[in-house]
C-alpha cells in the first residue's frame, strides 16, 4: 500500500468503510463496481487524467486532491476497466501503478505506447535503478517511487501535460511540412528518412529523428536540455538525465564530417545546444 509522504495528505478526503463521495468506486445494482470519476470545477478543458491502482484508498487519494488542484480524475483498478475508459473518453494523462495483479503497469505501458503518445507516469514501490530504466523503456515518460509526495506528484503531472502540449504544437507544425534541407542532407518528415546529396540513406532511430527534427524545426537558437526534451520527447527522468547528451554524440557521428568539430550541432556551454546552419522548409 502506498503511503502518501506529505503531511498535507492528512487534508485530502481520506475513504471510510462505508465509502464517501468521491472516495471508493461505486457499484451498480447487480454490484459491479464502476470507475470512480472525480470532477474537477473548469469543465471540459480540465485536463483528464486517468489512474490505475489496484489499492482502493490510493485512488481515492489521488482522485481527491487531483481534483482539488483542477484537474478531473477517474480511478480503475483493472487492465479491463481501464481500456473500456481509455476507448471512450479524452485521457490526457496516465497514472499506472508499476505492480498490478494479472497484467501488470509494465506490460499496459507497453502497449499503450504502441498506440498513443498519451503521457505515462508509473508509481512503484521499487527505487532500483534498473526498475526505472525498464519502466522508460517500455514508454512511460516519467517515474515516481512511493511513497512520495502529492505536491511531486502534482509537479511531475502539470510538467507532463505542459511537455504534452508542445510536442502537439511541433507534431501540427510538422505535419505540415514534407521535407527539412540542410547542408548536403534532406530530413524526409512523413517517412522519417534521412538522405545525403549523393542518395544514400541513413537509419536514424526514433530518438535520433526526434531530436533532429526539434533542431531542423528551431535551427540557429540556443535551445536548453530541458527544452530538448520538451520537443522532442526524450525521456525526462533522473536516470536519463544525460540522454540528451547521448542521443546528440550519436547523430553528430551520423551527420557531422568531423563528429569531434561539429559544424551543425554546435555546445552552448552552460546553455545547451545550437543547431548552426540555415535550414530550408519543403512543403
Amino acid at each position: 500500500m502506498l503511503t502518501l509522504a506529505d503531511p498535507a495528505a492528512a487534508s485530502v478526503a481520506a475513504p471510510s468503510a462505508t465509502g464517501s463521495a468521491g472516495a471508493l468506486a461505486s457499484h451498480t445494482p447487480n454490484g459491479q463496481a464502476v470507475p470512480n470519476v472525480h470532477a474537477a470545477p473548469k469543465g471540459l478543458l480540465t485536463p483528464h487524467v486517468l489512474v490505475l491502482d489496484d489499492d482502493a484508498a490510493i485512488r481515492a487519494l489521488l482522485g481527491d486532491y487531483l481534483r482539488d488542484n483542477e484537474l478531473r480524475c477517474t480511478a480503475v483498478d483493472n487492465g479491463r476497466t481501464f481500456d473500456a475508459v481509455l476507448a471512450r473518453e479524452t485521457i490526457d494523462l496516465v497514472i499506472l501503478d508499476r505492480r498490478l495483479p494479472g497484467e501488470d503497469g509494465l506490460a499496459i505501458a507497453r502497449r499503450l505506447r504502441e498506440s498513443s503518445t498519451i503521457p505515462i507516469l508509473m508509481l512503484t514501490g521499487r527505487a532500483d535503478e534498473a526498475d526505472r530504466v525498464m519502466g522508460l523503456e517500455l514508454g512511460a515518460d516519467d517515474y515516481l517511487t512511493k511513497p512520495f509526495s502529492p505536491r511531486e506528484l502534482l509537479a511531475r503531472i502539470r510538467a507532463l501535460l505542459r511537455r504534452a502540449q508542445v510536442q502537439a504544437t511541433v507534431a501540427d507544425a510538422m505535419a505540415r511540412v514534407r521535407a527539412y534541407r540542410f547542408g548536403a542532407w534532406e530530413l524526409n518528415v512523413p517517412l522519417r528518412r534521412l538522405r545525403a546529396a549523393d542518395g544514400r540513406t541513413v537509419e536514424l532511430t526514433n530518438g535520433e529523428f526526434s531530436l533532429l527534427a526539434a533542431f531542423v524545426s528551431a535551427p540557429q537558437r540556443v535551445l536548453s536540455r530541458e527544452r530538448l526534451l520538451d520537443l522532442s520527447r526524450l525521456h525526462n527522468a533522473e536516470v536519463y538525465d544525460r540522454s540528451i547528451d547521448v542521443q546528440i554524440l550519436r547523430l553528430r557521428r551520423k551527420i557531422e564530417v568531423d563528429p569531434a568539430r561539429p559544424q551543425f550541432i554546435k555546445t552552448e556551454r552552460g546553455a545547451g545546444y545550437l543547431f548552426d546552419v540555415p535550414v530550408e522548409v519543403l512543403r
